[in-house]
């Protein structure tokens, strides 16, 4: 069995190391995204009405 998984692994050596690739670059986006929302939270607009009488 671990000689299969080990025969698959060198056989697909290159497409395996492509999907991590694409992986830890998407997550690394995805974070890198969150926290410049994160720091770029803005106070909410508040409206105020003024008596008029």
């Amino acid at each position: 069995m671990l000689t299969k998984i080990r025969y698959f692994v060198k056989k697909n050596q290159d497409d395996i190391i492509l999907f991590i690739g694409i992986i830890l670059i998407s997550l690394f986006s995805f974070a890198f995204g969150f926290i410049m929302a994160k720091q770029q939270e803005k106070e909410p607009i508040k409206i105020e009405y003024l008596n008029e009488k």
